[in-house]
């Protein structure tokens, strides 16, 4: 298990029974694109630039779907702003919101881990149980239906889930057995049950009671295994599964080279990046200035960008760009940014590596939906 520095102590890091003490861990920081009020600064005008979200209470979690934020405040509150069309915004309406409104009443959800998607979001409380609402085409809530939901609602009744990621239209899930589940669209072998079937509730994938992290792009999955190893599954356009060839879909879990050194995993729409245990960040996939390496070329498996040591597991990947904190608590970013989404003042592509001011106190990252053409990121230090 893995550990980050929070507000001068550590806290176990996907560890559903830990629930910190209650330190303030920060203010919230945003960016980028602002069409549906996705900034939470009460309007809708693009920031290009860092801009921190007015609240009275530190920040403690946050997680970016397409055009809409879910955040988690330092008292448990959870809260979200920006789209609101499928109920995503959990607060019982389909009315959009550009500031921070409060998704009822309850106070429990201080640590827990928020993924948002598409048109949805999905958390597990610090209990151990999961939570889903917002769009549900294909099943990927999870709750038995294809029924969209504007409030949050539980996913069976089981306490031992661990971490939670949601792709464009398919949902995976680790529990604390090493087991790894998933549910939502299968069109593409997505969901890795060696077939094309969509699936309402959670089905293991196989049998394997080692899986370590796990990631979802568009249509695509990539995860790792505690003895280190790589794989994934999904669709392949433009060799996003990293397996060196292109177009040939994998519907089952298939190991990406022999190495056992890999770690962190993250995925953007047709991309896809680990972290290796010695802190090396290596990607794969459509590229664009997407990648880092510098290029605009494709790649159909895993390059090295750079020759840095020190990236944490803090990075997050969505249609078009990458951004990622180092473990001296700096900020880097890359790719296109036509609304500014990278946060560096202009509307410059970046093909490899830059970063943002220079402060060391950044904590957690979390981009836009993978599938925005121009998402906002959102960041709290």
């Amino acid at each position: 298990m893995s550990n980050r520095w929070k507000a001068g102590f550590i806290q176990a890091f996907f560890d559903p029974l830990t629930v910190g003490p209650a330190l303030p861990y920060g203010p919230l920081y945003v960016w980028g694109n602002n069409n549906s009020g996705e900034l939470g600064q009460n309007d809708v005008v693009l920031r290009s630039s860092p801009t921190q979200v007015s609240s009275s209470t530190p920040w403690s979690a946050l997680s970016a779907g397409q055009n809409f934020r879910t955040a988690i405040k330092n008292d448990g509150t959870a809260w979200s702003f920006g789209n609101n069309n499928y109920g995503q915004l959990a607060i019982g309406n389909r009315v959009f919101s550009s500031s921070p409104v409060q998704i009822g009443a309850l106070t429990d959800w201080y640590d827990s881990k928020v993924v948002s998607g598409y048109g949805s979001t999905c958390a597990v409380k610090p209990n151990g149980t999961i939570w889903v609402w917002g769009q549900n085409g294909s099943g990927r809530l999870g709750d038995g239906t294809v029924i969209n939901r504007s409030s949050p609602v539980q996913v069976g009744a089981l306490t031992t889930w661990l971490k939670i990621t949601v792709g464009y239209s398919a949902t995976h899930a680790l529990k604390t057995d090493g087991t790894l589940w998933s549910w939502g669209n299968g069109s593409s072998g997505e969901t890795g049950h060696n077939d094309v079937i969509n699936r309402s509730s959670p089905v293991q994938i196989g049998s394997d009671t080692d899986w370590l992290d796990v990631a979802s792009g568009s249509n695509h999955t990539v995860a790792t295994k505690t003895d280190g190893t790589i794989y994934s599954w999904g669709g392949n356009a433009v060799g996003v599964l990293g397996l060196n060839d292109i177009n040939i879909k994998r519907s089952s879990p298939t190991q990406i080279g022999a190495l056992t050194n890999w770690s962190k995993v993250f995925c953007g729409q047709y991309f896809t990046g680990s972290i290796k245990t010695d802190g090396t960040l290596w990607i794969w996939g459509e590229n664009g200035a997407r990648l880092g390496d510098g290029t605009v070329i494709n790649r159909s498996s895993p390059i090295q960008i750079g020759s840095d040591t020190n990236w944490t597991e803090e990075i997050e990947g969505n249609s078009n760009s990458v951004t990622a904190i180092k473990s001296d608590g700096t900020l880097w970013v890359w790719g296109q940014n036509d609304k500014g989404q990278l946060g560096t003042g202009d509307r410059v592509y970046v093909s490899s590596p830059v970063q943002i001011g220079s402060e060391t106190s950044w904590g957690e990252v979390s981009k836009g939906g993978n599938w925005s053409t121009a998402p906002g990121a959102v960041e709290y230090s």
